[in-house]
């Protein structure tokens, strides 16, 4: 099945790597952290620009890489630490799947089994775990049996909770008003 083209970062040669390789949206997923998500998704376009290549071996041994992470415009505002947990990410899938990202998710059964694979993960929580499967599910047709509820609420259908919900320019404002809504909504509740 020919991937479908995803709207993630909001730039079409970004988008286009995204869309082609399930590493670049790993990478994405990884450096979607404090920083606005649509940048953290261009993050593995610029890299592979910097770089010249862009697999999970390269990445793993490269030792510079904060350096690469480090020249603006900057991939993430924490270069040191987010270059470290990319690497780390690339390395598990090197060790775990032979460098081969997709394989992460190809041969799973159940939503659970595909959201144990991902909390395993270097910089994967739970709820960067789910999203991701969310993603996954919504956007690339990766629809094991259960998926929908291992991901949780950011599986709901019609939902505009989380990146797994951009799918134009649009829709990342509805996700980043309804991420601003549960920040007050948060902060309201500690007052």
């Amino acid at each position: 099945m020919a991937a479908k083209q995803v709207h993630l970062a909001q730039d079409a040669d970004a988008d286009a790597l995204l869309s082609a390789d399930p590493l670049a949206l790993l990478v994405g997923m990884a450096l979607d952290q404090q920083f606005p998500m649509e940048r953290a998704f261009r993050g593995p376009h610029v890299m592979k620009q910097r770089m010249g290549a862009f697999d999970a071996a390269t990445i793993a041994e490269r030792a510079d890489l904060r350096d690469v992470f480090a020249i603006p415009p900057v991939v993430h505002r924490f270069p040191g630490s987010m270059s470290q947990r990319v690497q780390e990410l690339c390395r598990h899938i090197v060790d775990q799947y032979d460098g081969d990202a997709e394989r992460l998710w190809n041969d799973v059964k159940t939503g659970d089994e595909l959201l144990n694979r991902l909390q395993a993960l270097p910089g994967f929580g739970k709820q960067k775990a789910q999203i991701f499967l969310a993603l996954l599910g919504k956007q690339r047709g990766v629809r094991p049996k259960g998926w929908r509820g291992a991901a949780g609420a950011y599986g709901e259908d019609g939902s505009f909770r989380s990146i797994a919900d951009v799918t134009s320019p649009e829709s990342l404002l509805k996700v980043r008003a309804y991420k601003q809504e549960m920040k007050a909504a948060a902060k309201a509740g500690k007052d």
